[in-house]
């Protein structure tokens, strides 16, 4: 019990350094897993409260009485709050239990290569408040292990990869993680690292949130036999909840394709990772970069100054020198199949920015006027301005093929540039290869609409604030989306179902196109069974509905 000098640190100030205490469930069962003799050395690198360690404690004291004569290892724990450290002790001594607590930054210690198990779970502070000499530590922390970590890595990446060094041969590490050990790309390096250092690695996924008050996703890894890999396969094991863990749990086996690449498709059911892994292994869909490269648009500095509207060239009394045509700053106007010159003219007659202030040469009288005024307003001074010469030249991209839109509350959309107009980056721009130009303009974005596609946007793209699914360029390469062959093979029968794809789409029923797609594609040309189809839009929807509930879920951390 916790002595009057060790008050319990306040619940703003645990979320404040990402401390977000276990429940006993998650514990014990990841201590049960990873501890298996009583003479096992243990370690906890982040021991908060002691969930892990009195854990530990009571499978190591429970694993000695079996035979009789043996005493319980003891068990150490590095924490860096010395008010937790505290507690910690405290709870471990009326545990009755021989414990070590250092007060120290994990990332500072010295790596021993000795411990049968480490278990825990780390702090999980996010890039934008994880900076400075502690992201500094982390990093290199992180890359004695082999594995070099982004700015946008949080905390908790670099202590999985630190805790993996304090192992011994053969050791196992049992850790309490975000889900984005899955999902995102800064993780790369540590997916590929589990599955070369260990000889297995298993993950339980949960359908709930296990977190009380907590709605991030969080995922249990299980990696046993280090130093003894590789392995080219998970066990994936499915709880609905933390309580769930007592009972037996079957596995399945995953192998991801690639080591580094994204582990989303484990979220997904026996079933739908069936159907979609016979597709993605077929000659029938392929990523996107096959028919052509996927960029980012323009970089202004200042979309307010740069893009203009119609009624405003009237009023700066700009020539047609000093512009170009431009489709409009962000993507709601790009969920049709085809961007037309007549709707870009609709845009600028309704007031949307439709130009882009950009002199080709020698800037017109009132050109000048408005670049002075950018400069009395200090647009220059902006990053993207004042790095080029001249500030006001916005560097062109050439008018793209296809308009990919990359933050989308549903699925990113392929949208034919009939109009040829420029973007900005707020979408990307997609340019086919040349003798696939005429069949990807006409039909990719009609044929992109199937329910494959739409699953596959899940697995590569990642969920971002408000739970929008974002897809950069690098991943929307690996898009996958039916092939040249197969849409060629089916070109006539989509041609036909395009005017009833535009209706649907106008009025925002995006499954309903799908539908008509997957008609055509996945059971006309394919001859996919309906079950099997069924079971791709299963999927779909229940990534969707995960994508949505981290996107809408505080920005808490667990520990």
């Amino acid at each position: 019990m916790a002595t009057p000098s060790t008050p319990r640190p306040s619940p703003s100030s645990r979320k404040a350094r990402g401390a977000f205490f276990t429940p006993d469930p998650l514990a014990r069962f990841l201590t049960d897993w990873a501890i298996i003799s009583p003479t096992d050395r243990v370690l906890e690198p982040s021991c908060g409260e002691a969930a892990f360690l009195l854990a530990a404690t009571r499978r190591l004291t429970a694993l000695a009485a079996a035979v009789n004569d043996q005493e319980p290892a003891r068990v150490d724990g590095i924490e860096l709050h010395p008010s937790s450290a505290q507690m910690a002790r405290d709870l471990l001594q009326a545990e009755g239990a021989s414990a070590s607590i250092q007060v120290s930054d994990f990332f500072t210690v010295e790596p021993t290569g000795s411990y049968d198990a480490v278990i825990g779970n780390p702090p999980y502070v996010r890039y934008q408040d994880f900076s400075g000499e502690a992201r500094a530590r982390s990093r290199q922390a992180a890359l004695r292990a082999g594995v070099p970590l982004t700015n946008l890595a949080s905390s908790w990446a670099a202590f999985a990869v630190h805790a993996t060094l304090f192992l011994r041969p053969g050791g196992r590490l049992a850790l309490v993680l975000p889900a984005e050990l899955l999902t995102v790309n800064y993780a790369a390096g540590i997916r590929r690292l589990l599955m070369e250092k260990f000889a297995h690695v298993n993950l339980v996924l949960f359908e709930e949130r296990v977190f009380p008050g907590v709605l991030e996703e969080v995922v249990l890894l299980m990696a046993d036999g280090y130093g003894r890999g590789p392995t080219d396969q998970c066990r994936i094991y499915q709880a609905r909840t933390a309580a769930d863990l007592s009972t037996t749990i079957a596995p399945r086996l995953w192998r991801p394709a690639h080591p580094e690449g994204k582990w989303t498709p484990s979220l997904l059911s026996a079933d739908a990772l069936a159907a979609y892994a016979t597709l993605a292994n077929s000659q029938d869909f392929s990523p996107l970069q096959t028919w052509g490269e996927t960029t980012l648009g323009m970089v202004t500095g200042n979309n307010r100054y740069f893009a203009l509207t119609a009624q405003r060239i009237t009023e700066l009394q700009l020539q047609t020198q000093d512009l170009i045509r431009l489709s409009p700053p962000g993507s709601r106007h790009l969920r049709g199949l085809s961007f037309t010159q007549s709707a870009l003219t609709e845009l600028s007659q309704i007031g949307s920015a439709t130009w882009l202030f950009r002199p080709s040469g020698e800037p017109s009288q009132a050109a000048r006027a408005y670049i002075a005024a950018g400069e009395a307003a200090a647009v220059h001074q902006a990053y993207k301005c004042r790095v080029r010469n001249p500030w006001w030249r916005v560097p062109l991209v050439p008018p793209a093929d296809l308009l990919l839109t990359y933050m989308n509350a549903d699925t990113p959309r392929l949208c034919t540039n009939r109009a040829q107009a420029h973007h900005l980056n707020s979408v990307h721009g997609v340019y086919l290869t040349g003798p696939l130009r005429r069949l990807g303009m006409d039909l990719l974005p009609v044929a992109a609409l199937n329910s494959m596609t739409l699953l596959a946007a899940e697995t590569v793209g990642r969920a971002y604030g408000g739970g929008m699914l974002k897809l950069e360029p690098r991943e929307a390469d690996h898009l996958l989306v039916p092939s040249p062959a197969l849409i060629n093979a089916a070109a006539d029968a989509l041609t036909n179902i395009r005017p009833q794809m535009a209706t649907h789409l106008r009025n925002g029923r995006l499954l309903e196109a799908a539908r008509l797609v997957d008609t055509v594609l996945l059971v006309g040309e394919l001859g996919m069974s309906r079950s099997a189809i069924r079971v791709l839009r299963e999927g779909h929807a229940d990534m969707t509905a995960r994508r949505v509930a981290r996107g809408s879920s505080p920005r808490g951390t667990n520990r």
